[in-house]
């Protein structure tokens, strides 16, 4: 199995569980008393700590320092898990700069773009142009920018966006994601089987992980939409990003 780069624009998740019990006397709102908080690596090193959890050290992560001072905070009723908001920190993200000679030295180059500014669609291009095995996760509407790329994961709202700009070349490429009804690849369906969804956070990321992976391990793509199937919905029986 050869070494993969992720490479996208991270922040730290946060999950504030509350326990909310009455409204505010002045206004019509729960108050929330906060029980307990989580926190882990979001967006980009998110899909990096999950690659890292399912075979170690088989990953590299190119993000923006600052990862950790950016963040995603979200308060979730304790007993429920309804998710009463989210708070976004204040935040911006420099473009990277991409040293294309050491994209060689890696099998596998994961792009985990959430489209804040951190990869431009030239970079985007750039990197597929460059690399052979290139697998792309993007927010981005998916145009001619990611034509180079080996296969392209998007969610069912990320298609839908998607659909004026597609090429059957483009078409070819996307694996594309519909929650229970598992996702599309090749004019085929792969289903999953039906679970009780606790919390559906970074179940993107977790198919994106496990697809890469086990595309790595067998260079099998139906295989590997089979396993990432499998992982993602695992993903969502559990709270929060797990």
């Amino acid at each position: 199995m050869g070494k993969i780069l992720v490479i996208g624009e991270s922040c730290k998740d946060v999950f504030v569980y509350c326990d909310a019990k009455r409204l505010a006397p002045d206004v019509p709102v729960p108050v929330l008393n906060v029980v307990r908080q989580t926190e882990n690596p979001g967006m980009a090193a998110n899909v990096f700590r999950l690659l890292q959890k399912l075979e170690p050290d088989c990953a590299a992560l190119l993000t923006n320092d600052n990862w950790q001072n950016v963040t995603k905070t979200r308060f979730v009723d304790e007993k429920s898990n309804h998710h009463f908001l989210r708070v976004d920190s204040p935040h911006s993200f420099e473009p990277v700069e991409i040293d294309l000679k050491e994209l060689n030295e890696y099998e596998i180059i994961a792009i985990s773009d959430y489209n804040k500014g951190f990869l431009s669609e030239e970079t985007i291009e750039k990197i597929c142009k460059n690399h052979p095995n290139v697998f792309i996760d993007t927010k981005k509407p998916v145009k001619d920018f990611a034509r180079s790329a080996k296969f392209i994961k998007i969610n069912d709202f990320e298609y839908q966006n998607s659909k004026p700009y597609l090429t059957p070349e483009l078409q070819s490429k996307i694996i594309h994601t519909a929650g229970e009804n598992g996702c599309h690849f090749g004019g085929k369906q792969y289903p999953v089987n039906k679970v009780e969804v606790k919390d559906v956070s970074g179940a993107g990321d977790s198919f994106f992980a496990a697809l890469i992976l086990s595309f790595s391990a067998k260079q099998d793509i139906d295989y590997a939409i089979h396993f990432a199937n499998s992982i993602a919905s695992e993903t969502v029986k559990h709270r929060g990003v797990s």
